[in-house]
């Protein structure tokens, strides 16, 4: 036995030092999803844990997928589904948002309100992808989100009013990596840029009937 674990432990550093993941690429990682920056490590489909992904590009970025080729601008997205590989992603920075399989049932607020202003990219079976947008001065009225990934593009400011808490005000930073609660809130831009983001966002998960 011990000569069997000695040899698992050997693969499992080989395969370490042949595909490293640097540490300080991980941005996110909980039982939903995780994200790296400037590395994908489910480029391919057959790497352990890997199901559906999405890469968020920052700059202009190339993807190739098969005899598919992509140019990426920053703040364009591509999904792949379990089982579909692609290259490495090459040029500029971007993310790689992995969805974690088995993970637990998703997080919801009672309330669902469909957000005003933002523009639906992808419509997936579990999630969805809108780009999010809130001109200086503008106010989105009152809606809800359920958990998800929020990827911001420009630096602003917004002020908050979430349903049972204080108002107040928070600085937006770009191109990093949230993963944010379920939340029922008006939000306004009282910063100097628009705001502009990328939002992965979960489905509300069916609910039995009575609940």
């Amino acid at each position: 036995m011990k000569g069997a674990a000695a040899f698992a432990a050997a693969v499992v550093l080989a395969f370490s030092l042949a595909f490293p993941l640097r540490a300080q690429s991980v941005l996110l990682d909980n039982d939903y999803v995780r994200v790296t920056k400037d590395q994908a490590p489910c480029a391919s489909a057959s790497a352990p844990g890997c199901g559906v992904r999405v890469i968020v590009a920052l700059g202009q970025v190339h993807l190739g997928s098969g005899s598919s080729h992509r140019m990426l601008e920053r703040g364009d997205f591509a999904v792949f589904r379990a089982g579909q590989s692609h290259a490495e992603p090459e040029g500029d920075s971007f993310f790689e948002v992995a969805f974690k399989q088995n993970r637990p049932p998703v997080q919801s607020p009672n309330e669902i309100i469909p957000p005003q202003k933002n523009t639906i990219k992808y419509d997936g079976d579990d999630f969805f992808i809108f780009e999010e947008n809130l001109a200086v001065g503008d106010t989105r009225a009152r809606h809800s989100h359920s958990q998800r990934v929020v990827i911001q593009l420009n630096r602003t400011r917004l002020h908050y009013w979430v349903d049972g808490q204080p108002e107040y005000d928070r600085d937006i930073e770009p191109d990093g990596a949230a993963f944010n609660g379920p939340v029922v809130h008006t939000v306004k831009n009282v910063g100097e840029l628009p705001l502009r983001g990328v939002v992965i966002e979960y489905k509300p998960e069916r609910r039995p009937r009575g609940d």
